[in-house]
């Protein structure tokens, strides 16, 4: 395990999110496990934090969502990004070794039952909130933080710090097209 990735408080896991970063989706049911990009996630809850995520109908991953009741939201980094890319673009429908041929790592946590990608900054463990209307007529899922952690080299004292950071570990923001953005540099509005 990477000896940066230190635990977020429940109270600060929002924060992972707020920047609004691409996210990989990883979940395990059966002895199945799959990864897939998502660019819709976003914190919905502070109390218990909660986050929710678009998976489309036709996507593995939310199969294995659905029959497992458990997911992993995680925040790749630029060193992902062809990775990414890759596990947006593959479905495990069409490659039963998409994880391999994208280039997957995957790894566990201490008492998780859940599949971790590695190389990313940023981790949160989600128990699936059901809401059938919602997940049918909009395919969006609701997830409630369970545990979180980060790499700290990136996140740390409940903040990103990309500006401090290797430019390898900034979080990655798709744009359509195949194209992404790294976050920036960082700017502090006046009091």
């Amino acid at each position: 395990m990477n000896p940066s990735i230190s635990p977020v408080p429940l109270d600060k896991a929002y924060r992972l999110l707020n920047h609004g970063p691409t996210v990989l989706v990883s979940a395990r049911h059966a002895g199945v496990d799959n990864v897939m990009a998502a660019a819709w996630c976003c914190a919905l809850d502070l109390a218990p934090t909660k986050l929710t995520v678009v998976l489309d109908k036709s996507s593995r991953t939310r199969t294995l969502v659905e029959e497992s009741g458990a997911f992993v939201i995680q925040i790749p980094t630029v060193a992902l990004l062809d990775v990414t890319k890759a596990v947006g673009s593959v479905s495990l429908a069409d490659d039963a070794d998409k994880l391999a041929h994208c280039g997957v790592a995957l790894f566990v946590l201490p008492a998780q039952a859940l599949p971790f990608v590695a190389g990313c900054s940023a981790w949160l463990a989600c128990r699936r909130v059901p809401e059938p209307h919602n997940e049918q007529a909009y395919d969006l899922f609701i997830g409630e933080v369970t545990a979180a952690w980060a790499d700290d080299r990136v996140f740390r004292d409940g903040h990103w710090h990309f500006e401090a950071a290797d430019p390898s570990l900034r979080s990655l923001h798709y744009v359509a097209g195949g194209h992404f953005y790294a976050i920036g540099e960082s700017l502090t509005a006046r009091d």
